[in-house]
C-alpha cells in the first residue's frame, strides 16, 4: 500500500468513525430517553392526560430529552475539538509532556533529538518538536498532530532512558509511520468526538454530589423529586460509563490493525527488526510495562506505541494487539522470552569496546554519494515509489547527512535565537554590495547580536553543499516554532526583504520562504485542512502547464531541450492538454498561485502530477540537485512527503 492509498484509507476510516459515533449517540439518546421517562414517572409526573404507562413514548418528554442529549454530546465534542486546534502540542502538554530544548546538553535528550531529526530527513517531513514525559517510567511514545507540519513526537522518560539507539530508532520509525499514513488526524478527532459522550457521566456525577448538600433542607413533599433527581444522576453516570465502553470499542476497532502496519513500516525504514522487537520485549519485561500514569491517558490510549491503559476485559477493549503477536510478526522464531530493561548508560558501558569500527564514517559516506550523478531511475523512484515510504537507504543517508553538517550549524539550528541568524546567513547574496545591504537590514530589524551571529555562521553556510541546505532549514523548524507571534511577524518580514534585496527571488529563496511560511506560520494559525475540490484535471490546464513549464525552464537553457522536457511531463497528463509557457510567465509568484489551486486535487491526482514532474526533470537522463529540490518543494506544498532522492550504489 503506497502513500496515496494510505490517504484514501484514512478518509474511509474517518467515514467509519462518523458512522460508529452516530450509532453510539443514537444508542445513548435511547438510554437517556428511557432514564428521563422513568425518573419523571418516579417523581409522580403525568404529562399524558391520565395514562402514565404512555409516558415512555410521549413526544414532549422524548423530544426534550433528545434535544438536551444532542446539545450536551455535541457541545462537549465541539468544545474538545476547539481545545485541540493547537494540534500535537496540546495533546503532548495534556499528558504532562515537556518540550525537549533543541540545544539540550543532556546526552539522552540529544540522542533522542538526533534520531527524530534523522527520521524526519529520511521521510521528507519537517522536523517535529520533541516532548518527553518525565514522570512516566513506562516504555511508550506517540505522535500527534493534524498534519506532518504541526506534528510532535513524544516519548516517556522510560523510553529515553531504557532503550538502545536501535530500539529507540525503531519506536520513532513506528511513530513516523503514523505521521506518514494519515493516522494522526483521525487520532485527534477520536479524542474530540468521544469526549462529548463522557460529558454525560460528568453531569450525572455533578448532580449526585450537589444533592448531598440540598437533601436536608428540602420538605418531605419534595422527597419523590429528590429521589427522581438522584435516579437521573445515577442513570447519567451509568450511561456515561456505557458511552465510555462505546468509545473504547470504537478506538479498539480503528486502532489495532494500524499497529501491525506501523511495526512493519518501522522494520522497512530501519532494516533492523531487532530494534523495534527489542523495544517490545523490554515493554514485556518492565515492571511498569507501557502503562501511562497521566489521568488523561485514557482519552489518548489509541495514540500510544504500546498499550497505555489497562482494561479489565483487555482483549475486547485493548487498543493494541498483544505483545506476543506483535513480536512474532517481526521475529517468527522468537522464544517467548521478554527482556528486563536496564538504564541505557549501563548497557552502553557494558558493551563499550566490543563493537567493531565501521568501514567508513557517515560523513564520508555522504561525501561519496553527493559526488554521484543522480540518474533518471533514482529520481522517478524518489518521486513516485518512495513517497511516504522511506527505506533503510534513506535513513542511512539522513544519518550521514546530519553528521556531515558542521557542529556549529547543527547547534545553531537547534537554538531559538541562532536559528534565525542561520536562515539569514543562508539568504546572504554572494555579491558584496548586496550582502552589506542585507547585513544592515538585519542590524536594524533584529535583536542585539543577531547580526554578529549571522557573520559568524556565514563562512560555514557559504561552503555548504546544495543537498545540505534544505535539511538544514528543516532542522531549524522546532526552534523557530518557539517564537512569539510578534517575533515571527518581524522575522518573516526580514526573510522576505533579505530574499528581495538583490531585486530577484531565486528558487532557493522561494523554497526557504515556502518552508518557513508553511510550517512555522501554522504555529500561529488554527489547523485547517484544504478541501478536495477537483477529482479530475480537465479544469486545471493553466496551473498544470505553469508547474511543468517552470520545471522545464529550471533545468535547461536550450530551447529544444526545454521543449523536450516539457513534452515528457505533459505526456504523463494525457489527455489533459497543457502548453509550454515562456519563462517570463513562469515567475515564482505565479507558481505559488498555481500550487495553491493544485493543492485542492484528490490524492490520486497528486500522484499523477508528481509523475509528470519526475518525467519533466529526467527527460535528459539525469537531474540536478536544484531540479530535484524544486520538485520536492512542489510536493511539500501539495502535502506529499518525498524522501531525499538517494543515488543508487
Amino acid at each position: 500500500m503506497d502513500f496515496f492509498e494510505h490517504q484514501d484509507r484514512a478518509r474511509r476510516r474517518t467515514g467509519r468513525l462518523v458512522v460508529l459515533f452516530v450509532v453510539a449517540v443514537v444508542a445513548i439518546i435511547v438510554l437517556v430517553d428511557v432514564a428521563v421517562a422513568l425518573c419523571t414517572l418516579l417523581a409522580g409526573g403525568d404529562v399524558t392526560g391520565g395514562a402514565p404507562w404512555l409516558i415512555l413514548v410521549n413526544p414532549i418528554v422524548l423530544g426534550a430529552a433528545t434535544v438536551a442529549t444532542l446539545f450536551i454530546v455535541g457541545g462537549g465534542s465541539l468544545a474538545k475539538i476547539a481545545q485541540l486546534r493547537g494540534g500535537g502540542t496540546v495533546v503532548a502538554e495534556s499528558l504532562n509532556g515537556r518540550p525537549v530544548r533543541p540545544g539540550s546538553a543532556d546526552r539522552i535528550e540529544r540522542r533522542l533529538l538526533n534520531v527524530v531529526e534523522e527520521m524526519a530527513i529520511a521521510s521528507g517531513t519537517p522536523t517535529p518538536p520533541v516532548y518527553i514525559m518525565d514522570g512516566e517510567p513506562g516504555i511508550n511514545a506517540f505522535a500527534a498532530g493534524y498534519s506532518p507540519g504541526d506534528a510532535v513526537v513524544a516519548v516517556t522518560r522510560g523510553t529515553a532512558e531504557r532503550l538502545s539507539r536501535d530500539e529507540l530508532q525503531g519506536v520513532i520509525a513506528h511513530e513516523f509511520s503514523h505521521i506518514l499514513n494519515g493516522d494522526m488526524r483521525l487520532n485527534i478527532r477520536l479524542i474530540g468526538v468521544l469526549h462529548g459522550i463522557l460529558v454525560l457521566g460528568i453531569i450525572g456525577s455533578f448532580l449526585l454530589r450537589s444533592l448531598r448538600y440540598t437533601g436536608g433542607r428540602r420538605a418531605r413533599s419534595d422527597g419523590r423529586v429528590l429521589l427522581a433527581l438522584a435516579a437521573l444522576g445515577g442513570g447519567l453516570m451509568v450511561i456515561g460509563s456505557i458511552g465510555t465502553l462505546f468509545g473504547n470499542l470504537i478506538k479498539a476497532a480503528v486502532s489495532r490493525q494500524r499497529e501491525f502496519l506501523a511495526d512493519a513500516s518501522a522494520v522497512q525504514y530501519t532494516r533492523a527488526p531487532h530494534g523495534i522487537a527489542g523495544a517490545l520485549k523490554k515493554i514485556g519485561g518492565a515492571a511498569q510495562g507501557s502503562v501511562i500514569r497521566s489521568p488523561n491517558a485514557p482519552q489518548a490510549s489509541h495514540m500510544f506505541f504500546g498499550q497505555g491503559v489497562r482494561f479489565a476485559v483487555n482483549s475486547l477493549f485493548a487498543t493494541h494487539p498483544p505483545l506476543d503477536d506483535r513480536i512474532r510478526r517481526i521475529e517468527p522464531g522468537w522464544d517467548g522470552t521478554f527482556v528486563a530493561s536496564a538504564l541505557v548508560e549501563s548497557e552502553e558501558r557494558a558493551s563499550r569496546g566490543h563493537a567493531a569500527e565501521p568501514a567508513s564514517t557517515p560523513a564520508s559516506r555522504f561525501a561519496q554519494r553527493r559526488r554521484r550523478v543522480i540518474d533518471a531511475d533514482a529520481v522517478v523512484a524518489g518521486l513516485s515509489q518512495d513517497i511516504g515510504r522511506p527505506t533503510h537507504a534513506h535513513v542511512e543517508y539522513a544519518q550521514a547527512l546530519r553528521e556531515s553538517l558542521p557542529a556549529s550549524l547543527t547547534e545553531a539550528a537547534r537554538d531559538p535565537y541562532a536559528a534565525r541568524a542561520l536562515l539569514y546567513a543562508l539568504l546572504m547574496s554572494p555579491r558584496e554590495p548586496v550582502r552589506r545591504e542585507q547585513l544592515h537590514l538585519i542590524e536594524r530589524r533584529s535583536d542585539d547580536g543577531v547580526s554578529a551571529e549571522t557573520l559568524r555562521l556565514l563562512p560555514l553556510t557559504d561552503t555548504l553543499d546544495d543537498r545540505q541546505r534544505l535539511p538544514l532549514i528543516d532542522l531549524t523548524l522546532p526552534a523557530l516554532r518557539s517564537m512569539t507571534r510578534r517575533q515571527f511577524v518581524r522575522f518573516d518580514r526580514t526573510v522576505a526583504d533579505l530574499a528581495a534585496a538583490d531585486e530577484t527571488i531565486d528558487r532557493f529563496e522561494w523554497l526557504l520562504k515556502r518552508v518557513v511560511r508553511r510550517h512555522v506560520a501554522a504555529r500561529f494559525e488554527p489547523a485547517r485542512r484544504t478541501p478536495v475540490v477537483y477529482y479530475g484535471l480537465g479544469r486545471l490546464r493553466h496551473p498544470l502547464g505553469l508547474v511543468l513549464s517552470t520545471l522545464a525552464h529550471a533545468g535547461h537553457d536550450d530551447e529544444a531541450e526545454t521543449t523536450r522536457a516539457f513534452a515528457a511531463g505533459a505526456a504523463k497528463l494525457d489527455p489533459v492538454p497543457v502548453r509550454l509557457m515562456p519563462p517570463e510567465q513562469c515567475t515564482l509568484d505565479a507558481l505559488d498561485g498555481a500550487l495553491e489551486e493544485l493543492n485542492k486535487i484528490a490524492p490520486r491526482l497528486k500522484r499523477k502530477l508528481l509523475s509528470a514532474c519526475a518525467a519533466c526533470i529526467t527527460a535528459d537522463g539525469q537531474s540536478t540537485v536544484h531540479e530535484i529540490e524544486l520538485a520536492r518543494a512542489i510536493a511539500d506544498t501539495l502535502g506529499v512527503p518525498v524522501p531525499p532522492v538517494v543515488a543508487s550504489e
